[in-house]
């Protein structure tokens, strides 16, 4: 299916020369004279090397036909991460590279989609946010001011987060999975 270039996003899948890519991230950038044009940065699925090319916005690129199928988070082994099919019970090892970074957000019983080409799993979009506790941060420094200062935090799942100074230890926190920022505390 060819769709324009403007309106690629994270998460897709193009094909290219015969080769399938993962889209990175697509940003459009609109200059004040000239052509406005989108870059896109890849995986090349087959090998795992990274590819970063440049289109026209309304350039035609060539967009895979991949199934997009709803898995729950399992758990994780040295093959890499089980998620299973909800509708039939099957279930799937993906790489820990088709993950990257979005990993260390998984948590046990998370509805995550998976996209699935030729029976194997070529990307996967998580909740667009998801929630942890607190389990280390600095205290607050007298003075600071809260709109404008972060601090460094260790979340439960091990990752590290800039949070505002009024967080401490064992407040749970709403993350943003696409860039690990904090956006707010949890309601829960």
């Amino acid at each position: 299916m060819r769709v324009i270039a403007s309106s690629v996003r994270k998460g897709n899948i193009l094909e290219k020369d015969g080769q399938l890519y993962a889209v990175l991230s697509a940003e459009s950038f609109h200059p004040g004279k000239g052509t406005p044009t989108t870059q896109i940065d890849m995986r090349r699925i087959s090998d795992g090397v990274k590819v970063s090319d440049r289109y026209k916005t309304t350039e035609q690129v060539e967009r895979a036909h991949v199934e997009d199928m709803n898995f729950s988070f399992l758990y994780q082994d040295a093959d890499g991460f089980t998620f299973m099919n909800e509708e039939n019970f099957e279930q799937v090892v993906v790489p820990a590279d088709v993950l990257g970074t979005q990993a260390q957000y998984l948590q046990e019983g998370m509805k995550v989609q998976l996209s699935i080409f030729n029976e194997t799993a070529v990307s996967a979009t998580l909740p667009q946010r998801v929630t942890f506790e607190v389990v280390e941060t600095e205290p607050a420094m007298k003075g600071q001011t809260a709109s404008s200062s972060y601090k460094p935090a260790k979340l439960s799942n091990g990752a590290r987060a800039m949070v505002p100074p009024h967080i401490q230890p064992g407040t749970r926190i709403v993350i943003q999975t696409e860039d690990g920022s904090y956006v707010e505390r949890a309601k829960d």
